[in-house]
């Protein structure tokens, strides 16, 4: 019993000092929280490790809609070409003013795809510690489900056909409305956006 108590004092006295010690690394500033300073190894796989498993935990019980409706994926087009360009890259896209500096990097949904669930979820309550927003604070499941249809199709366009497709789509009301209330001395209190979204064609695509 006496050495049961021991063992027990000892990881207690362990914890507390490991707790401490982790307070006073974070007090002394000498974490170099920088985007452009990139975790070690060991940090970053158990990060990257965290993040995969609590995204797949917490959404695997989503329940999929139909996501090869055609206006669906019409639908979520407008939504992409208005949010996610910018991080997440288009056909026809090589990099953009902001992705350089975004760490950790976001996939490239041009040339990868995620499985729809994972990417609901993430889109709809952001990541911690990233760039990615939760969108669900200013936009309902539909339009989220709507870009997750986008999503799985966007690998499969090219340029032209991702043009096309965002020029036929209706424009992202929720988004024109948050425009206009940061501009409210523009006409009609909305932006006027090229038909064919906010593509930056590049000469050659990424690896």
């Amino acid at each position: 019993m006496h050495r049961f108590r021991t063992v027990v004092v000892t990881i207690v006295v362990w914890t507390v000092l490991l707790a401490l010690g982790a307070v006073a690394f974070a007090w002394s500033g000498l974490y170099d929280i920088g985007a452009d300073a990139p975790h070690t190894r060991p940090v970053a796989a158990l990060i990257g490790l965290l993040r995969e498993r609590s995204i797949q935990a917490h959404a695997a019980d989503l329940a999929l809609p139909k996501l090869d409706d055609p206006q669906t994926i019409l639908d979520g087009a407008g939504h992409y070409a208005e949010m996610c360009t910018g991080c997440h890259l288009a056909p026809g896209m090589a990099d953009s003013e902001i992705r350089p500096g975004l760490y950790p990097r976001p996939p490239n949904l041009s040339k990868v795809r995620i499985d729809p669930r994972t990417a609901f979820w993430a889109i709809k309550h952001g990541i911690k510690m990233s760039a990615m927003p939760a969108w669900g604070a200013t936009h309902d499941d539909d339009a989220i489900w709507s870009m997750v249809a986008f999503v799985q199709r966007l690998p499969e366009l090219t340029p032209e056909q991702y043009k096309d497709l965002v020029a036929k789509a209706p424009p992202d009301e929720d988004m024109e409305m948050d425009h206009a209330h940061e501009h409210p001395h523009d006409a009609g209190g909305e932006h006027e956006h090229p038909a064919d979204g906010p593509v930056r064609p590049a000469e050659s695509e990424q690896p």
